[in-house]
């Protein structure tokens, strides 16, 4: 299989993914502390990784790997950025804080083209214009002008995370697997969060979790593990701008699922908003995100 389309495959199932993800949620609600939650489904997603990791039969030279940027990756990307998503969604709305995040293409796309110089063409930005807007008009009902400190903690979070997505796309191509950067993503940001809880003494709700919170929490692993299996993996075959930017097709997704399975009726300014992000997409799909010397 052609190895742009490979990529481009990879990115919209992690897309495919996410938008269900959203709407599982509303199914398998876990009604426990937001950071527990993240750091116990973080390490077991780590270690998984490793798991594949020990069994893949390709060689992996340890002396080789930048250490550093993967501890970098874990703890900015696996850890601190959560806890501050995590913060100032405690002091803002859901709606604002999901269109917030969303933006997070615009942040890696700047960030690609200036630290790895990825080339991104007028048609591929024109896209990413067209399905922010999109974004724009669905999240219309929930945006003010004004930011507060949730929104500013929020908008840190998603640049904390476009940092990490350039650095895990420069570790892929200096050698690293998606594999190796997935696992250090996960256990490091979840030990970073385990400690940070320790410190604080909060962990108090991960000693009394019940069977059902268990089996919620598997669940909702499940899917995490295949979001990020699926979108680092695609970083090995097209660029992060466009790999990031095809995840907005995500709350589309989340529509239709809703729709389907919740018997939800969006208003109109979804259904508007939803078009304009499909018709960026095709474009962005169409558009070359392919590496020189993909890994």
């Amino acid at each position: 299989m052609d190895k742009e389309l490979k990529g481009t495959i990879l990115a919209l199932a992690t897309a495919l993914v996410s938008g269900i993800s959203v709407v599982s949620n509303k199914y398998f609600i876990v009604d426990i502390d937001t950071k527990v939650f993240t750091a116990i489904r973080s390490i077991a997603i780590g270690f998984a990784f490793v798991l594949m990791i020990l069994f893949s039969k390709k060689k992996i030279v340890v002396k080789k790997l930048d250490w550093k940027a993967l501890a970098v990756i874990g703890i900015i990307g696996g850890g601190l950025a959560f806890m501050l998503f995590f913060s100032g969604l405690k002091l803002t709305t859901a709606g604002r804080a999901g269109f917030l995040h969303k933006t997070l293409p615009l942040y890696v796309t700047l960030l690609a083209v200036i630290f790895l110089k990825e080339k991104v063409s007028r048609g591929q930005l024109k896209a990413l214009l067209v399905m922010l807007g999109g974004l724009f008009i669905m999240s219309l009902s929930s945006l003010t002008l004004s930011l507060a400190l949730g929104d500013l903690l929020v908008i840190a979070a998603t640049v904390l995370w476009a940092v990490e997505n350039v650095i895990a796309k420069k570790s892929i191509k200096a050698g690293s697997s998606s594999l190796i950067v997935s696992a250090s993503r996960m256990l490091i940001g979840g030990l970073f969060l385990l400690a940070a809880l320790m410190l604080l003494g909060d962990l108090n709700a991960l000693l009394s979790l019940s069977a059902t919170q268990m089996r919620n929490i598997i669940i909702s692993t499940v899917l995490l593990f295949l979001y990020v299996l699926f979108y680092y993996w695609s970083l090995q075959y097209i660029n992060v701008s466009k790999a990031a930017s095809l995840l907005l097709l995500a709350p589309v997704i989340t529509l239709i699922a809703s729709m389907i399975f919740l018997s939800e009726q969006p208003p109109l300014l979804q259904y508007c908003g939803s078009a304009l992000i499909l018709a960026g997409s095709l474009f962005l799909i169409k558009a070359k995100g392919l590496e020189e010397h993909p890994i």
